[in-house]
């Protein structure tokens, strides 16, 4: 009985469908007023900003959430892309540096392809195989052998100047002295006076001698060695060195001469071997030494 009390006292007032009723009816007149008349804009306003930093309270979790998401999924396609960027960089540099290298390749050939179709002799082209692993040695080994016609003593030159010469011939390969052998030597003279002399190597690539030169000599810095032909090993007019310095002293007889060899004795790897020399004629012998007739003795008869 007194449960039965309790529960009208709190159910006081109009029934639900009343105020089902009521609501309904007025939602519709607000309806109609605000699409009618517009009175409610303002409070609409008024009502959006008051609820403005609830909605982004409520909706703070989830825009959290995306920007992380979003986030890390730039991080790790940025970490991808990268990587990705790197590995082409990598690859692209090499074939960089391979490009670099055929366009010097080519322009070498170029002017290799230049020298023969203005020289009076007859020149095959040739590349380095393998290089001397003494280090006191100048020499090279070329891909051209006894099967390309080469020779022993046949000059080794690139577009500047002489390179050295074939010093021994393999069926597939040929060895060549560079002219910066300390055992080497090359009869030159100076382009500007024609001073011949004999230029020898220095075991250095960089350098080399030009020995028995008189203190008096007509030589400067910065002349030109070409060669000279004598003995027919070399066809006359080829660069070959430029005086870089003298030292005369009048104690000592003979000038000291440095020069820079002209070619790229160590730069190069196509070269030029050249073939078709005239050859000189044979170096006359030594006449035979005759002897002298002992002189008769007289012989007087005793009277």
């Amino acid at each position: 009985m007194e449960h039965t009390q309790s529960f009208r006292f709190f159910n006081r007032g109009p029934s639900p469908a009343v105020r089902l009723v009521f609501f309904s009816l007025l939602s519709l007149l607000l309806l109609f007023v605000d699409a009618r008349y517009q009175y409610l804009e303002s409070a609409r306003s008024t009502l959006s900003v008051l609820f403005q930093p609830l909605q982004r309270l409520v909706s703070a979790p989830g825009s959290l959430w995306h920007g992380a998401d979003a986030f890390l999924t730039l991080q790790s396609n940025l970490v991808r892309e990268n990587e990705e960027l790197r590995q082409r960089h990598g690859t692209d540099a090499v074939k960089l540096q391979q490009l670099q290298s055929l366009q010097a390749e080519n322009q070498n050939l170029r002017q290799l392809l230049a020298v023969q179709q203005r020289a009076d002799y007859s020149m095959q082209l040739a590349e380095i195989a393998y290089i001397e692993r003494d280090i006191f040695k100048r020499k090279l080994f070329l891909d051209k052998g006894a099967q390309a016609n080469v020779q022993a003593g046949q000059v080794v030159m690139d577009d500047s100047g002489v390179v050295g010469q074939v010093t021994r011939v393999y069926p597939w390969l040929s060895e060549v002295t560079l002219i910066t052998d300390k055992d080497h030597a090359v009869p030159v003279q100076v382009l500007r006076t024609g001073l011949r002399s004999i230029v020898f190597g220095s075991g250095d690539t960089s350098e080399l001698a030009l020995r028995y030169m008189p203190v008096s000599a007509d030589i400067q810095p910065g002349d030109t060695l070409v060669t000279s032909g004598i003995d027919g090993t070399y066809p006359p007019g080829l660069p070959v060195a430029q005086v870089s310095r003298i030292e005369r002293d009048p104690a000592y007889p003979f000038a000291r001469v440095q020069c820079t060899p002209v070619a790229g004795v160590s730069k190069q790897r196509q070269l030029l071997i050249l073939s078709g020399l005239p050859k000189l004629p044979e170096r006359p012998e030594a006449a035979p030494e005759t002897v002298a007739e002992k002189p008769k003795k007289i012989r007087q008869k005793k009277p």
